[in-house]
């Protein structure tokens, strides 16, 4: 693990969520949630960033994955670590190693990956609501920091009483929020069923987040008229547009020279860098200029292609 400071504030994201105002958080998001693009969101109005599922098994087992799958530094928070786990005791002891440098563990019960399914993490565990019911339980008991979160990210049943009944088993055992990504796990594309939703936050006492399409800084009050949920989290919104809960429709130059600066001083490795800058320019270039930059392979040839094509900020201030 690459840290910064430990965590000795009495402060709760809890606190946040006492504020009234709707949360505006990053998603997890494999390969693509990891300290950079958080410290870049970061300067955009995003109030909490997760870090990418890692697996808890091959975190506690190997040091190596520990290195490469969780780094951040005292900069970055609040931080929320979501793993993929099946086993109660398991994520409780990946919750208890990473809880000084973070403010809350995160149980992927949502992924729709056929390895996770198979695995028996993910989109599975929304059908097993008492094993829910305990790894919550146990992260609760064991993380002696009070103000440290316990929350599930999940998606819905076709019938959805049975969601209802998996948010209310999970609230009883002190889950701290819940995040609905409104589709069942079959469902990629499909429009997010806010009604759903909607219900769920009427069902628990606990915050709901919202997520699911959530592309520009309007669907984020939307989604809040349509359901009442007390936050939203995005993921695909937030890799076209880091700046989108700050309110630009497009990635503004200034966020494309934030993310320069960030990978260079973190030594972001070229393709993590490189991709997130196809991501990031992709609705605002052509076909032929895209073909062009995607072709590119080193940092200093794509540095020299934006400074030749769009300038520096302080090209656009003089």
């Amino acid at each position: 693990m690459k840290t910064g400071s430990v965590n000795n504030s009495n402060s709760s994201i809890m606190d946040m969520f006492e504020q009234g105002k709707v949360l505006k958080i990053c998603a997890p998001m494999v390969r693509y949630s990891k300290l950079a693009f958080r410290s870049l969101v970061r300067k955009y109005n995003c109030d909490i960033c997760f870090t990418p599922m890692i697996v808890a098994t091959d975190f506690l087992r190997s040091v190596k994955a520990r290195d490469s799958e969780f780094t951040t530094n005292e900069r970055d928070r609040p931080l929320i670590v979501q793993f993929a786990a099946h086993d109660a005791q398991t994520l409780a002891d990946a919750a208890c190693v990473v809880a000084p440098f973070s403010d809350g563990v995160d149980l992927n019960c949502g992924c729709p990956q056929r390895w996770a399914m198979s695995s028996g993490y993910g989109a599975c565990l929304i059908n097993k609501p008492e094993l829910v019911k305990d790894m919550v339980r146990h992260v609760r008991n064991q993380v002696d920091n009070p103000n440290y979160t316990a929350s599930i990210k999940i998606r819905i049943h076709k019938d959805l009483r049975r969601t209802v009944d998996l948010c209310q088993k999970a609230e009883s055992a002190g889950v701290s929020w819940i995040t609905v990504h409104g589709r069942t796990a079959e469902e990629r594309h499909q429009p997010v069923h806010y009604d759903a939703i909607k219900t769920i936050k009427d069902s628990v006492s606990v915050p709901v987040i919202a997520n699911g399409d959530i592309k520009y800084l309007r669907d984020v009050e939307s989604t809040h008229q349509l359901t009442g949920v007390d936050g939203v989290m995005a993921a695909r919104g937030l890799l076209a547009n880091p700046a989108m809960f700050a309110g630009y429709e497009d990635t503004p130059l200034q966020c494309i020279w934030d993310w320069v600066d960030i990978s260079v001083e973190q030594g972001t490795p070229f393709t993590c860098f490189h991709h997130h800058l196809i991501y990031m320019l992709e609705r605002v270039t052509s076909q032929p200029e895209r073909k062009v930059f995607n072709s590119l392979s080193s940092t200093s040839s794509v540095i020299e292609y934006l400074q030749n094509t769009y300038g520096t900020v302080q090209d656009i201030e003089t």
